[in-house]
């Protein structure tokens, strides 16, 4: 089968915004997303079930998906808690695709993807990657852009640690008012 969006898992989870995607080795570890033939031939469940079994690319097309106690199971661990990548908005997005289809979906993805290489490359001590991704994640786009502009503003003369301090402030004042959590669940 063609695969259309290896950027966005079967479950729903967004490649573009994990910490494994954004991996600056050269070697072959780097992941290229849930279903890249790396990927694939790992053996995960909804790999299995979903494309292998079915032919179809996310698990929301499955006819049985309303009913399935696998993906139920998956989002209900993923309201509660995280792995290496961050699932605190896994419902809302799979919710936002049902509505609104994947394109705009895709599109939003890229956006906070740009905005995530953004604070990579310019804010990143070496020690703020599943920060910056899981902040991507789960702030709204405008709250991200306005954030990061403010950061390259109060750090033309910084180090890439003391530019790294400033955005960490900035967006940790952001997540005490909106009350979101910029670190993973355990």
């Amino acid at each position: 089968m063609e695969i259309k969006y290896p950027q966005i898992g079967i479950c729903g989870l967004s490649c573009n915004l994990c910490p494994m995607y954004h991996m600056d080795s050269k070697s072959k570890s780097k992941c290229e997303g849930c279903k890249s033939e790396t990927r694939m031939g790992l053996g995960c469940k909804f790999i299995t079930c979903a494309v292998k079994k079915k032919g179809i690319e996310f698990c929301w097309e499955c006819n049985e998906s309303v009913n399935c106690e696998k993906w139920e199971k998956h989002r209900e661990a993923g309201k509660k808690g995280d792995s290496f990548k961050c699932y605190q908005k896994l419902e809302d997005d799979i919710r936002f695709i049902q509505n609104n289809g994947i394109e705009l979906f895709l599109r939003n993805q890229n956006k906070r993807e740009e905005i995530l290489k953004d604070m990579l490359d310019n804010f990143n001590e070496g020690r703020s990657k599943s920060y910056y991704c899981i902040a991507a994640t789960v702030m709204e786009i405008k709250e991200l852009e306005e954030a990061v502009l403010k950061a390259k503003n109060d750090s033309n003369d910084l180090d890439v640690k003391g530019k790294s301090e400033i955005l960490h402030k900035i967006l940790d004042e952001i997540a005490y008012k909106k009350m979101y959590k910029l670190k993973l669940r355990k």
